[in-house]
């Protein structure tokens, strides 16, 4: 790659570890798949009457991971545990130690998974039906991003940490978001990868929506009945290539590029032409700088179901053209089962190791071509081939599509150049407890309107929206309330953005974030198996208890189509979600995102907070929990102007950090968060005293606050900088809090509060940090300010 573009960093994968039905490394797990052998065989671990199937791809494994998580050696999650066993393989094989060779803030972590800690929340909401009192660690493990602060702060983890919820493309999605923090140099390392376990939910899911296959899966076959199941993790050091250079670390691939795409179509079916998926691969042949004559070899999705072989078949076909006849497409899915949001962890160490053994991989139990799907499976055993180049596909339900562009070391292929265009907020809304609209919003903070009611033991406020601004009442019937939260608010931030045409929003893409996600849906789903077991599970229901259901109904209502994401950094979410739309927009990937941070609640997890000691402690009492849909529609700078956009802000520069203490911790002295302050400001250009105000985190949790006030304090040293702490009366948007405060700083130049450059600080309960520059319109930029 020595041609490559000075301005486009070169990003190595120096270490792999997997754990899977094929055993407990990635040599394992290779050995397995390249020579075709079969992991899918009864399952154990789970009660399997009722389901449609009793066979999957099962880890058998039972080695511990070294880093200890929880107190209570009953109460563990599985998912964490074989990501956290998956990593320790990548950085032994690596032969890197964060904080050693590279800084701890220069490591960053970035998890997929599409079911998170769901099978803890199993373990609570069973607990709960039989009268029982679930450990209160039981409800800190469902969050995914509990799993991305166990990695982090197993390996003393300091820069940014970000969990990837796109269901079953998860672990691509998070190659892709790790890839672009490398290339704006916000990390040296990134461990990278995904994991899930096994759940009711998921084989009652599936079951219910016919898919799952009595024996194990026959992708691209013209026999194919459905897909099988499987679990584990897959887990990648990404380093820079100088980084790798410098440390003389082993290199086993090179990450050329990426392409993400939202279809926009069905919640679970995809285009069935392919259309959406094949510009996920012509993006990142783009991104890559290759031409579809430099593939040939595709680490398919390859599920094993009718509409999804044939679909990515049309879709290779689409985007490669006449050199599609020769490409090779195969599944490794067919040896080890779908492992949802590890799919694309696991199936992209496949991928990187094809590379360097020159071996294409089969498709286990091929039987006869189908002809509506006709590619080359490589039935039978793996293939010697001369690979210089190869992708990885991951496609997911709500349409969320994504390609990851792999090669051999030192190839001559280039990268495309990256036009970093300046970011601007063109529109924006806000459905909250204090009404319907930014203006109701901001006439509530100016009051000091404290929304919300007693709900045994804690004061919940409800968002007021309309709900017909979601769609008709057919439409809602197949919508929860975040859906619909999301898709309102995004409506309305489209229509403020003037972004009205269909080629606009074709054009566009939807980032969201959210902090506790689809809890309603998933209890919907899964409480009536606990009486009537796994015949009751809703299928109508099913599609949406996946993280990213909310975002593909927003693309469905409103006809985006671009890049699509979902962040779930626990109460840091919505910022998350900006900083990757941030990062999209800056690369070139699309012309403008929609950004919104939704969350909504159930039963289930209002209890889960009462059961947490943290919001039942004194230390609480002036604690507000709040709904919310807030959307910022995010846009280059010349893709405004061409259309003649107002602009409403700028975004200058984010960063994220976090403390490495630990699912549900902190560092009291607020090192993390003031490490983020400060990288935000200097990217920014911008001096701490200069800031025309800082809008903070707190919240009115004590033990949270006082190290956000003390870590301000100093950054500002002394100097008069007003400090906002909007959600101390509004309430706590669980992942929506970087938006609210966006849309108020916005309103404060708008209202003469303030005008300057805007600091905005988000915050998990596990001591991920971002802090994001905000600054006025160019037009309304004070000139101290620039």
């Amino acid at each position: 790659m020595e041609n490559m573009p000075s301005g486009v960093a070169r990003v190595v994968v120096s270490g792999v570890g997997a754990i899977t039905s094929q055993g407990g490394t990635a040599e394992e797990f290779w050995e397995g798949v390249r020579t075709g052998r079969v992991a899918i065989r009864p399952v154990r671990g789970l009660p399997m009457d009722g389901y449609q199937t009793g066979i999957g791809g099962e880890v058998t494994e039972t080695r511990r991971p070294a880093y200890e998580y929880t107190s209570d050696d009953e109460v563990r999650e599985p998912s964490v545990d074989f990501a956290l066993v998956a990593a320790e393989e990548a950085l032994g094989a690596s032969g890197l130690t964060p904080g050693v060779e590279i800084p701890a803030e220069r490591w960053g972590v970035a998890y997929g998974t599409c079911n998170g800690g769901w099978r803890s929340a199993e373990h609570a909401l069973r607990a709960r039906a039989a009268d029982q009192e679930p450990d209160w660690q039981r409800y800190a493990l469902v969050p995914p991003q509990a799993g991305a602060e166990a990695l982090g702060a197993a390996f003393g983890i300091k820069g940014p940490v970000l969990s990837v919820n796109t269901a079953c493309a998860s672990g691509a999605h998070a190659m892709a978001h790790a890839l672009e923090v490398i290339r704006a140099g916000r990390a040296d390392a990134m461990l990278v990868g995904g994991a899930d376990a096994f759940t009711e939910t998921a084989f009652a899911g599936f079951s219910g929506l016919e898919s799952l296959s009595g024996k194990p899966a026959a992708p691209y076959s013209r026999d194919r009945s459905g897909l099988s199941l499987g679990e584990g993790s897959g887990m990648f050091v990404l380093l820079s290539a100088d980084a790798a250079a410098r440390l003389g670390a082993p290199v086993l691939a090179e990450v050329l590029g990426y392409g993400l795409s939202a279809d926009g179509y069905h919640p679970t079916a995809p285009h069935p032409e392919g259309e959406g998926a094949a510009r996920a691969i012509r993006a990142a042949l783009a991104s890559a700088g290759l031409a579809p004559e430099d593939v040939r070899y595709v680490n398919g999705h390859g599920t094993g179901t009718p509409k999804n072989d044939s679909a990515e078949s049309g879709a290779v076909r689409l985007a490669l053209g006449e050199a599609a006849e020769k490409t090779a497409l195969s599944s490794t899915k067919s040896m080890v089962g779908h492992l949802l949001g590890a799919a694309g962890a696991v199936e992209g160490i496949a991928t990187v190791l094809a590379l360097r053994d020159q071996i294409a991989p089969p498709t286990a139990g091929f039987t006869e071509t189908d002809p509506q799907c006709g590619l080359d499976p490589i039935p039978g055993t793996g293939r010697p081939m001369d690979l210089d180049v190869a992708l990885s596909n991951n496609f997911a339900f709500g349409g969320a599509n994504a390609t990851v562009a792999y090669a051999r070391p030192g190839g001559i292929f280039e990268a495309a150049d990256e036009d970093h265009d300046e970011v601007v907020v063109t529109g924006f809304s806000a459905l909250t407890a204090a009404g319907d609209g930014a203006e109701a919003l901001w006439q509530a903070f100016e009051a000091g309107t404290r929304p919300g009611e007693d709900e045994d033991g804690l004061r919940v406020a409800r968002a007021v929206f309309d709900p017909e601004a979601a769609g008709t009442r057919k439409d809602r019937r197949r919508m929860d309330r975040i859906s619909q939260l999301a898709i309102a608010a995004c409506r309305a931030a489209l229509e403020h953005a003037g972004v009205t045409g269909d080629v606009e929003r074709a054009a566009t893409g939807v980032v969201l974030g959210t902090g506790i996600g689809p809890v309603e849906s998933n209890e919907r789903f899964f409480l009536p198996l606990l009486t009537d077991g796994p015949a009751a599970g809703n299928p109508g229901v099913f599609p949406n208890t996946v993280y990213n259901a909310a975002a593909g109904q927003v693309a469905m209502a409103l006809g985006v189509k671009g890049p699509t994401s979902t962040l779930t950094s626990g109460h840091a979410a919505g910022a998350a979600a900006i900083g990757v739309a941030y990062d999209l927009l800056r690369s070139g990937r699309a012309d403008r995102i929609l950004v919104p941070a939704v969350d909504a609640f159930s039963p289930g997890a209002l209890d889960g907070y009462r059961t947490i000691p943290l919001f039942g402690s004194r230390s609480a009492a002036d604690y507000t929990l709040t709904e919310g849909g807030i959307a910022l529609v995010l846009e280059r700078a010349g893709a405004a102007r061409e259309r003649g956009a107002t602009v409403h802000a700028v975004v200058r520069a984010h960063a994220t950090a976090s403390d490495a203490a630990g699912v549900g911790r902190w560092d009291p002295t607020g090192d993390g968060l003031e490490r983020a302050m400060r990288a935000a400001l200097a990217d920014a250009g911008v001096a701490p005293g200069e800031l025309a105000e800082v809008w903070a985190n707190a919240a009115g949790l004590t033990p949270v606050d006082q190290p956000e006030a003390a870590a301000i304090d100093r950054l500002l040293d002394g100097a008069e900088v007003p400090v906002r702490t909007p959600k101390r009366s509004l309430g706590e948007p669980v992942g929506a809090g970087a938006q609210l405060a966006a849309v108020l700083a916005i309103g404060s130049w708008q209202h003469g509060l303030s005008q300057g450059d805007a600091l905005i600080n988000s915050s998990s309960l596990g001591g991920t940090h971002t802090s994001i520059v905000l600054s006025p319109a160019p037009t309304s930029r004070t000139e101290s300010a620039r």
